[in-house]
């Protein structure tokens, strides 16, 4: 089926009890058994709920993946992914320009595990292959990387790896509808379900989907014994979110390119990051691996006073943290997204303390640009 079908229909089918097209929320937390281990399928809600499984369903069959498992928040799904691939000893790979929370996860918690981790650019297939190891375990990249939109080529990072560790790919800005990175060559895939799949700011969650069945079988394990679930009534919301996630992400991709050229012409503008734009230096390996390139932009003013300025004058574009819903938010990553991340390792990587990130949304463009040119004067 093509993706929009499956995005309506894959593990949706209509409830067999009452024809239901939308699939129930089963907000239940135990199920009735017939007898000593005679059951429909589901026992307890922490290891199986109908309407989280429907979601699960979809997004295995939208990433192209053997199985997806949904869990509580983005961070949660991430913290799965460590249980499932490292122990003391073991050695990781992340990028180096990577959400905050992510940075903070593996910096502050995992790694007092025994876990050691390398901190790469990851668009440098050069410096990814020298920092293997025996024992290496996971290579960990976002593409493109929050905030400063840089693009790792995908299928460059298995072609180095070959199959000496998990590859796993953070594809929360592009969604599944713009980049699928298992048929790149990724093992695993993470998203924060909180941004464009569910896609209307209302629900926080995270998904994990898998291309090895061994890895599915020990996920799923891990995601019942954790037991850091995704609600029924938040899953029930990232299915209707996903439903129209195709017709959403046109829209996304479209203001982002009128955006992001409205930008590259402002005086005020000193940086762009948007690999959308031929000047972008990831743009032929973005055009090779992903069908779109989204609404997610970083721009830098020069300096802190001119960013909470401008970042104190727009009105249309809610200042926020997260992304991807169908309104704009604009933010500050050094003091939001990547207030966790050091200053001297901020400003190493290129954050500016007058970088502005846009995560554009679906309203009329015009309005969007009259927004941000008031903002500027």
């Amino acid at each position: 089926m093509g993706f929009r079908t499956d995005a309506i229909h894959a593990g949706q089918e209509p409830d067999p009890s009452t024809g239901a097209v939308s699939v129930p929320i089963f907000q239940t937390s135990t199920f009735v058994q017939e007898g000593i281990g005679k059951h429909k399928g589901y026992e307890y809600a922490r290891t199986k709920n109908p309407t989280r499984l429907a979601l699960e369903l979809n997004m295995a069959a939208l990433e192209r993946g053997v199985a997806g498992y949904a869990f509580a928040s983005g961070m949660a799904a991430e913290t799965a992914i460590t249980q499932l691939l490292l122990k003391h000893g073991d050695h990781a790979i992340c990028g180096s320009n990577v959400y905050g929370g992510t940075f903070r996860l593996f910096d502050k918690i995992v790694r007092h595990f025994g876990i050691s981790f390398s901190y790469v650019d990851t668009t440098d297939l050069d410096e990814l292959a020298a920092a293997i190891r025996p024992e290496t375990k996971m290579v960990f990249i976002e593409s493109p990387t929050n905030p400063l939109m840089s693009i790792t080529d995908i299928r460059g990072v298995a072609r180095v790896v070959r199959k000496r560790c998990r590859v796993v790919v953070d594809n929360t800005f592009m969604s599944p509808y713009f980049q699928r990175p298992i048929e790149l060559g990724a093992d695993i895939v993470v998203h924060s379900t909180t941004k464009y799949l569910n896609g209307h700011s209302d629900s926080i969650g995270g998904v994990v989907v898998l291309k090895h069945k061994e890895d599915a079988e020990q996920l799923q394990f891990i995601q019942n014994a954790a037991g850091a679930i995704l609600s029924p009534f938040d899953s029930w919301l990232v299915l209707r979110g996903i439903k129209t996630l195709p017709v959403r992400m046109d829209c996304h991709n479209a203001n982002g390119m009128a955006i992001a050229k409205y930008l590259s012409r402002h005086r005020q503008v000193k940086s762009l990051y948007y690999p959308g734009l031929p000047s972008h230096p990831g743009h032929a390996i973005a055009k090779r691996q992903m069908s779109g390139f989204g609404g997610m932009i970083a721009f830098d003013l020069g300096s802190l006073a001119k960013a909470k300025r401008f970042l104190s004058r727009v009105r249309l574009c809610a200042l926020g943290e997260s992304l991807g819903g169908v309104e704009t938010l604009i933010s500050h990553p050094a003091t939001m997204t990547h207030a966790s991340v050091p200053p001297a390792q901020r400003r190493k990587l290129g954050i500016a303390d007058g970088l502005v990130r846009i995560s554009v949304g679906i309203e009329d463009v015009k309005d969007l640009i009259t927004d941000l040119d008031q903002a500027f004067r």
